[in-house]
């Protein structure tokens, strides 16, 4: 039998012009037009009294919801393309948030409430000092390295025993949401050393720089843009490959593949983890913009609304969940404010529109458009 990841001769993979058709390139280039100069410019250049200028409001809004569409993104490529269903992808982006948290915590320095070394929530409940955890962790590259490996070695170790045993279906998608659940309780604890309840917030800086400077913002907006289009390209760069085209024949019939000489279990895995990767990625990224991290961004529920983002916008599609991602997220922020106690229900009720009337999700409104025309 072949081995799972045997070479094919003469095989290079996609070359990145061919990653997209003229059409979406296009589509790339004026996306990055507009994150990167336009964003920008009616931000910081143009004057708070001006109609084109954005605030800093819509610069975190929009910032927060290019992270959510990370995770929409990384949530497609193993449910959409691996078909393997994850409610606990929330735990991955919140691991990689609090990674990040951790370096912002020590970056306050003597500035809390308490002018103490230790962090506020820390001086509160009477701890000496910081836990060995907590070593290393003001310095940034070290909370970077956290950030990608925390997420990864924790998604690799699960995966494995899980892929191994071959456990799919609902059955995995169970335990992924009992996962999360657990890690969320043992966050909520105050004895853990992550801030309980409360979590993380109150932050200043961010490598040196004041995390409430326009000129901060708007970096952080950058780099989230950045990090939003590379992760496309990376995506539709998998997708587009050999390693793609096994990831959707395991969706589509993985004994056939397994009949093939394939194993399923590590191609699966390698997705599964870099997907966790991503969200980690999108966590850290999320807490500077958005100021706080605590347990609840670990709860069942914000696993099963990434599931709904990728299902509204559209299953292995790459582009629909993005999209997913910002209309959810749109609607939940004007929905919260006029009708906060009925947003739950209108987010049930748009998934079970999207299901019903939507099975290809936004992507396929495009796709219809075509046929009619």
């Amino acid at each position: 039998m072949a081995t799972a990841f045997a070479p094919q001769t003469g095989y290079r993979g996609p070359r990145l012009a061919s990653l997209l058709s003229g059409g979406g390139w296009s589509a790339w280039g004026v996306a990055a037009v507009v994150l990167f100069i336009v964003f920008p410019v009616l931000h910081l250049v143009v004057p708070a009294d001006s109609a084109l200028h954005v605030s800093d409001f819509w610069v975190t809004l929009i910032g927060k919801i290019m992270c959510y569409a990370i995770v929409a993104l990384a949530m497609d490529l193993i449910w959409g393309y691996a078909g393997v269903l994850s409610l606990g992808h929330g735990l991955f982006f919140a691991l990689g948030g609090y990674a990040m948290g951790m370096y912002l915590m020590r970056s306050i320095g003597h500035d809390g409430v308490y002018h103490s070394d230790l962090p506020d929530f820390m001086v509160f409940l009477d701890w000496k000092k910081y836990p060995w955890y907590w070593s290393l962790t003001n310095h940034f590259w070290y909370a970077a390295l956290l950030v990608v490996v925390v997420p990864g070695v924790l998604a690799f170790v699960f995966g494995f025993f899980a892929f191994r045993s071959r456990i799919k279906g609902v059955y995995f998608s169970i335990i992924t949401q009992a996962l999360t659940y657990a890690a969320m309780l043992l966050f909520f604890r105050n004895d853990t050393g992550f801030g309980g309840n409360n979590g993380f917030t109150d932050f200043k800086r961010i490598l040196g720089f004041s995390v409430t400077e326009p000129t901060t913002r708007m970096a952080l907006f950058v780099t989230t843009a950045a990090a939003l289009l590379g992760f496309l390209l990376l995506g539709r760069w998998i997708v587009s490959s050999k390693l793609g085209r096994v990831l959707t024949a395991i969706r589509d019939a993985e004994t056939r593949v397994m009949f093939s000489g394939y194993n399923p279990t590590y191609f699966k895995l390698f997705i599964w983890t870099l997907s966790a990767v991503i969200c980690g990625i999108a966590g850290a990224l999320y807490v500077p913009q958005v100021g706080i991290i605590n347990p609840s961004e670990m709860s069942p529920a914000n696993s099963i609304e990434i599931a709904i983002w990728v299902a509204v916008g559209g299953r292995g599609t790459l582009v629909g969940p993005v999209f997913g991602a910002a209309a959810v997220n749109l609607g939940k922020s004007w929905f919260t404010k006029a009708f906060p106690e009925y947003w739950l229900f209108a987010l049930g009720f748009l998934f079970i529109l999207a299901t019903l009337f939507l099975p290809r999700g936004l992507a396929g409104l495009r796709l219809f458009a075509k046929r009619v025309a």
